[in-house]
């Protein structure tokens, strides 16, 4: 990174609040979301918990021949 491209803190955003006070904006937020966004952000939740790339994962195939008769 550059120099003269620092990064910085905006400290007038920072707030501080209560756990409940926390949790009551975070329902709000998410209730405000339609449910496809909700499930698009539950998704990406999954895939960095799990590290899952759905570009280079893929289910492993399996190949079988058929039983032999009789068995």
């Amino acid at each position: 990174m550059e120099r003269s491209q620092e990064i910085r803190v905006d400290r007038s955003v920072l707030t501080v609040t209560t756990l409940q006070q926390a949790d009551a904006d975070d329902r709000a937020y998410w209730l405000s979301k339609t449910p496809v966004e909700r499930l698009e952000a539950l998704e990406l939740m999954r895939q960095v918990v799990y590290q899952y790339d759905p570009l280079t994962t893929r289910l492993q195939r399996i190949l079988t021949g058929p039983e032999p008769l009789g068995s």
